[in-house]
């Protein structure tokens, strides 16, 4: 355990290139960080647990470097990878903790539950013969029991709905995938949409496919919904502005001190090339999600909607130490074609810097465009028509597209945050399943007869009250089309599909609507990508 300080200089020591007395200065302070946890170790006045310094030591230096070095424990690690190898190793079922009971609520296609029978609905009250039922179950807690290695298997024993007696399955864990495409489909004749959720190892293959089931219907435009995409891998962020981009164009760059510059260009290969693109942004669009973004802007290959992106410029690389934990350090900065480094300022410290959200909602800027004031010094010009944007904080969309303000949606967030909305889908879909899939044999059918009643509302409300959550006349009547759409499309999801429950959500999106007027007018994109102002 000793030796777990020496690790972290180690790391820093093995990065890349450094000079003489930089290389002395590591070993000096690398032996002064061991004696000091010798020190203690050996002398402290009370017993004290030198891992545990080490790690905090580790986390606080991290601190003092930028927002984005951070730490990761040995036992995180592993949890930390699995959404961006794009998959790991399970039962294949999606699950809800609901009245104490452990409740599959979907099973993945032809994955090893689907193949030996369970559904959604279905009760785990046992696993390999241990009452799991009533006891307080958490999360993470059915992580540790179902997921395995392949090849491994698991003994269930399910309650069902219509069945008197248990029923008893053994499941051979394998691969499963985890998706980074949440959705894929047209919005009208001529535009797709397609969703990210995350920039993953299988994003490319996941987006090519939908491009090619896209292509068979047509597709002339397309948005790319990038809202609340936080990132992923740089890999995968340069293969999907290759889509879009032709031979040879810069899609982004990386600079660091001891990183020397690299650059990243198109192929020849893309998917998409011709056809008019919207890419759609928020405040939690960063990273990978930005680096795409700011390509298709730079080269003013097409419209960006929304609002400011998150502002992360920084690249990081995985360095293990001794014990199999991991740093994630920042060794370089990432410019777009123009040359915009995009990194909001975290000079203020950690503390400011994860106030930049509320920040943004006090001053004003989600709601208004005219409320986001950049630097002049850092202006840059889109590389073919020669437009004006700026660096040193997000991307800056051509049209903005603000968040709704109304005090109405107090009502309804508190439905979402005490999971009220959602358990009473999850009640809806236990009692109703097999209705539904009798009435409702696909989704379009569904979609075009199903509609949620005033008495569904009326049994949301009860349980708002039960949780606390007093009845609001006026936001009610203010927000239920919204709560409607919103309950048939979580209903959609469990039923059918993700992709269903996008294509209910979005049928109001502002921002899509403002996506199809634009594309709806040819002059009015082609004006879009040569003005110099951010259009309202």
């Amino acid at each position: 355990m000793k030796t777990i300080g020496l690790g972290i200089f180690l790391a820093f020591f093995l990065i890349g290139p450094v000079s003489v007395q930089a290389q002395n200065e590591v070993q000096e302070n690398q032996v002064k960080f061991a004696r000091l946890l010798r020190l203690v170790d050996g002398y402290y006045v009370d017993s004290s647990d030198v891992s545990d310094l080490t790690e905090k030591a580790i986390v606080h230096l991290l601190e003092e470097l930028d927002p984005h070095s951070t730490y990761i424990s040995k036992e995180e690690v592993d949890k930390m990878n699995e959404p961006l190898k794009g998959n790991f190793e399970g039962i294949g079922i999606s699950f809800n903790i609901y009245k104490d009971t452990l409740m599959v609520t979907t099973v993945i296609a032809e994955g090893p539950s689907e193949k030996v029978g369970l559904r959604g609905g279905d009760r785990i009250i046992e696993v390999d013969g241990k009452n799991i039922a009533g006891i307080g179950l958490k999360n993470s807690d059915v992580f540790d029991l179902l997921r395995g290695e392949k090849g491994t298997k698991v003994d269930l024993t399910i309650a069902r709905k219509g069945e008197t007696n248990p029923l008893e399955f053994t499941i051979e864990r394998d691969k499963i995938p985890i998706y980074s495409l949440d959705a894929s489909y047209m919005l009208d004749e001529s535009t797709g949409y397609i969703k990210l959720n995350k920039f993953s190892a299988t994003t490319t293959d996941e987006f090519l496919e939908a491009m090619s089931d896209l292509k068979k219907e047509g597709i002339q435009n397309l948005v790319l919904d990038l809202r609340n995409n936080g990132g992923g891998y740089l890999k995968s962020a340069i293969e999907l502005a290759d889509q879009f981009l032709t031979d040879d164009q810069m899609i982004v760059y990386t600079d660091g001190t001891n990183d020397p510059k690299r650059d990243y260009k198109a192929t020849a290969k893309g998917s998409f090339e011709d056809g008019k693109v919207v890419v759609l942004v928020n405040e939690g669009s960063a990273s990978a999600s930005e680096i795409v973004s700011g390509a298709i802007q730079d080269w003013d290959r097409g419209i960006i909607i929304g609002r400011r992106s998150f502002g992360k410029g920084l690249v990081q690389k995985p360095f293990f130490l001794n014990d199999g934990s991991m740093i994630r350090l920042t060794t370089a900065h990432y410019y777009t074609p123009s040359g915009r480094c995009i990194q909001k300022p975290y000079e203020e410290g950690i503390s400011e810097y994860r106030k930049d959200y509320a920040n943004r909602i006090s001053n004003g800027e989600m709601f208004n465009a005219d409320s986001i004031h950049f630097d002049d010094e850092l202006k840059h010009k889109t590389l073919v028509n020669g437009r004006n944007v700026y660096g040193g904080g997000g991307v800056m969309p051509d049209i903005f597209v603000p968040m709704d303000t109304s005090s109405h949606y107090a009502y309804i967030n508190n439905l979402r945050r005490k999971r009220v909305t959602y358990n009473f889908v999850l009640d809806y879909v236990d009692l109703n399943r097999e209705d539904i899939a009798k009435q409702y044999p696909d989704f379009d059918k569904f979609n075009d007869k199903f509609e949620i009643t005033e008495e569904n509302i009326e049994q949301v409300v009860a349980g708002g009250i039960e949780e606390g959550i007093e009845k609001d006349e006026e936001s009610l009547s203010y927000l239920k089309d919204e709560l409607k759409r919103e309950l048939k499309a979580l209903i959609a999801r469990d039923v059918y599909s993700r992709n269903d429950m996008y294509k209910i959500l979005n049928e109001d999106d502002d921002a899509i609507l403002k996506a199809l007027e634009v594309f709806d007018n040819q002059d009015k994109y082609a004006t879009l990508l040569v003005t110099v102002d951010t259009v309202d």
